[in-house]
């Protein structure tokens, strides 16, 4: 269901009234702009959109379909950005889309697919009038930063259910089901990457002079988005490569104990056999074979097969076959 969130007038760093929608265009003194968001538009809302606040065709298209790569785009004195959103649901990774548009006088966000709403960052962007009397910048800032931020206890949950997977694995604990997780925790750590990763590039064409809108007083706060932006990658990367390490391990120590089970009847396979080739020969039933007219020839051999089968016992066992 298309959902108009908010369309709220800002002015010198404060909120200054909610607008209808279809009256709303944007500001036309400094310090002031209107901030609408919208929650899964439909195409009629997003063209209502564009008409008060002169959008793009093709960015108009790309926040009607959705399922965009991050990524910056200039059109004109305007930009649009295109981010992906991350958070956890029922242990399971779920990702949703944020679309901004900011201009001289407006930023229109749109949302898809995640259930966090943007309430908190335009509480925080309100208890900062100094910083919001930058006005686009730092809204479109606060944004990026809040996604951002989300990723870090994405992160955090994810490296602690791998971390639970690895104890498991060294543990001999592991079954089939933990080998299905933890190749499901990599590709999600990749759509995870797929994410965050491009934002490092859109912070670098933010941060340049090329770029209208931004004001460059701001690039330092956006070069700190970099940063989390670069120690996220990094850590998903690290995760990345402990999820590899424990499936290497969990398949070298499927294989230890398949070999153990393997030298373990090779050796039993082994002592067996000389009971069994001794008890072959006399069974053969001819009436003419050395011993078996001798009293003592049953209680002999008997000895015989207790004997070389008692001393590769002790050889196999001191081997760590048995």
């Amino acid at each position: 269901m298309s959902t108009v969130i908010n369309c709220v007038a800002y002015e010198a760093g404060r909120r200054r009234a909610e607008v209808d929608l279809e009256q709303a265009c944007p500001a036309e003194t400094d310090g002031s702009f209107i901030w609408v968001g919208l929650h899964e538009p439909n195409q009629e809302l997003l063209r209502t959109v564009q008409q008060r606040f002169n959008l793009h065709d093709l960015a108009i298209e790309d926040a009607l379909l959705a399922h965009q790569r991050p990524k910056l785009e200039i059109y004109g004195d305007s930009i649009f950005v295109a981010l992906r959103t991350a958070q956890m649901v029922d242990r399971r990774l779920q990702f949703g889309e944020t679309h901004i548009f900011a201009g001289r006088g407006y930023v229109v966000t749109v949302r898809h697919g995640s259930t966090t709403a943007y309430r908190e960052v335009r509480a925080r962007c309100e208890n900062a009038p100094k910083m919001l009397a930058m006005g686009e910048s730092f809204v479109v800032y606060s944004i990026i930063d809040f996604i951002v931020d989300n990723y870090l206890p994405v992160l955090h949950a994810l490296e602690t259910e791998a971390d639970a997977l690895e104890e498991e694995v060294f543990a001999n604990k592991s079954d089939h089901a933990d080998v299905e997780r933890i190749y499901e925790l990599r590709h999600e750590l990749l759509l995870l990457r797929r994410a965050a990763q491009p934002l490092q590039e859109v912070c670098n064409r933010i941060m340049r002079f090329d770029v209208p809108l931004i004001d460059h007083a701001m690039n330092d706060y956006f070069r700190d988005i970099q940063d989390h932006v670069i120690r996220v990658v990094e850590g998903i990367d690290n995760l990345r490569d402990l999820l590899n390490s424990a499936l290497e391990a969990n398949l070298l120590l499927v294989s230890l104990a398949q070999n153990q089970v393997t030298k373990t009847l090779t050796g039993w396979a082994a002592i067996l056999s000389i009971p069994l080739a001794i008890a072959s020969i006399y069974g053969m039933n001819f009436k003419w074979m050395p011993e078996l007219e001798q009293p003592y020839g049953y209680p002999v051999v008997m000895a015989v097969m207790i004997g070389i089968c008692g001393y590769m016992f002790y050889r196999f066992r001191r081997a760590g076959w048995l």
